[in-house]
């Protein structure tokens, strides 16, 4: 399998450093609403982590909760709010949302405010090994001491000079050095420390909290692209210096996400919050939206390609269920060594393009393959129910890599509307679900059809797709779906 490695600029053999796999994810600052582009990181990684696990390896995946930040403090002071408890409430709420969204949770989801005395111990380490300094405004890593400061982002220090002197420190000895420690009076957030009270640099955290609990190399550091500079970098510098070794060995990035062209924004109108997307649309749609594209690529929201998007996850869905019942048929078994040659390539094109760091869009195009062939093979008088299982395995396997889930119709939403139809049906007592209501009107649609009763059958069909509810009738069965 090659990956990507955003500090090689290449594709590289994967060789994890042990058996075991541990993943570090950037986590959010909750000071607000979680956002589009985080969904696009997190389904990107999620991908990626289900994909390893199906591959049998054990992981360890760690994301951090940065709930001490300038950005908090600002919202804060802006607004009045207790900042423990808007951190704790957005990221609750957030959690909420990507559990909708099929993302498996971490194994830690450490905080600052709960890891104070590793930072600072982090920070000793570095000051003693001769990384960092100490001013009257805090502490502070001197990137002149480290070599290669730079290698992640592949900036020089000019370049990392110049942009740096918008936050002009007179205290530090070069602008270009950043703050482990910044020390404070009487802010709404401090803690006491060695160097006075104060709060972490926004890097330190992932440095000290990544290694509390990896306690060794990373295998996989993940986050958006614009977390290579400066915060993967210094997160790099710093824990290399503290710690002696290699801090992560395969850095990876997700591509920019764009709303209409244009780098989202609360000032520009195009701030899309996850709860709005899973308002307009099934988890099952965003997902596949993503996936449509490769993970390092840039993606342009837009609701008609998630809408179509969901469509191609429930043609595959179907494609499956289509399998499932051919294949419970239990007719006799006819090998056919052309479809076994042509889907076992494409099978092999699809477990490739993943192999070759994690390209959905190539993969998800076999899928497609695969469930044509399929359905053009289940037309036939003589059918390989032996091959369409495997192949039924397969689709299975990689629509659970993508996260895209087999939802139930979930009726009960309805239950009102459906006791007024099997009310008007005559229908004296209804049953206590919307489960076991629809299958009574179904009853009463298929004893209609039995008696030849078709204005009262097409009546039912007509009264449940109003409510939202479709009707579907296939080789004498009747299922259902919400609209």
């Amino acid at each position: 399998m090659k990956v990507y490695n955003s500090i090689s600029k290449k594709s590289e053999e994967f060789k994890p450093v042990e058996d075991e796999l541990v993943l570090y994810v950037c986590g959010l600052t909750p000071y607000d609403k979680a956002h589009i582009g985080h969904a696009r990181t997190y389904v990107a990684f999620d991908i990626l982590k289900r994909y390893l696990m199906k591959k049998g390896w054990k992981i360890t995946h760690i994301q951090n909760i940065t709930d001490v930040d300038d950005k908090i403090i600002r919202r804060c002071m802006e607004t009045g709010a207790d900042p423990k408890k808007l951190t704790e409430e957005n990221h609750r709420e957030a959690l909420e949302l990507f559990d909708k969204l099929c993302i498996l949770r971490a194994d830690f989801y450490p905080k600052v405010t709960e890891h104070i005395p590793d930072i600072i111990s982090t920070i000793q380490k570095i000051l003693k090994n001769g990384y960092a300094y100490e001013t009257k405004t805090g502490v502070y890593f001197d990137v002149s001491k480290f070599k290669g400061y730079g290698k992640l982002s592949g900036q020089n220090m000019e370049e990392i000079e110049a942009g740096s002197r918008k936050e002009v420190d007179e205290t530090k000895n070069d602008p270009a050095d950043f703050a482990l420690w910044k020390t404070a009076k009487g802010e709404i957030i401090e803690f006491d420390s060695p160097w006075g009270k104060g709060r972490p640099g926004w890097h330190i955290e992932c440095s000290a909290m990544s290694i509390r609990y990896a306690k060794r190399t990373i295998d996989i550091h993940g986050g958006a692209r614009d977390l290579i500079f400066p915060h993967h970098e210094n997160e790099i510098a710093q824990s290399e210096a503290a710690n002696g070794f290699q801090f992560v060995k395969y850095w990876m990035h997700t591509g920019f996400l764009t709303v209409n062209g244009e780098k989202m924004s609360k000032s520009l109108g195009n701030f899309i919050t996850i709860a709005d997307v899973l308002n307009k649309h099934e988890p099952n749609a965003v997902r596949m939206f993503f996936a449509l594209a490769h993970y390092r690529s840039p993606i342009d929201y837009n609701e008609e390609q998630i809408e179509a998007a969901g469509e191609s996850a429930e043609r595959l869905l179907n494609g499956l269920g289509l399998i499932r019942e051919c294949i419970s048929e239990k007719k006799v078994q006819k090998k056919n060594d052309g479809f076994r040659k042509n889907t076992d390539t494409l099978i092999e094109k699809m477990n490739s393009a993943m192999e070759n760091d994690f390209d959905t869009p190539t993969a998800i195009a076999n899928l497609f393959n695969l469930v044509r062939e399929s359905n053009a093979h289940m037309n036939e008088k003589n059918k390989d129910y032996e091959q369409l299982g495997k192949i039924g395995a397969e689709i299975e396997k990689m629509l659970w890599i993508l996260g895209i889930s087999e939802r139930k119709a979930d009726a009960s939403r309805k239950i009102d509307a459906l006791k007024q139809i099997l009310s008007e049906l005559g229908e004296g007592k209804t049953p206590e679900t919307a489960e076991k209501m629809m299958e009574r009107a179904i009853e009463l649609r298929n004893d209609a059809r039995k008696k030849k009763d078709f204005t009262k059958s097409d009546s039912i069909r007509k009264k449940l797709g109003e409510i939202g509810i479709i009707l579907e009738d296939k080789e004498g069965k009747t299922s259902w779906k919400m609209e």
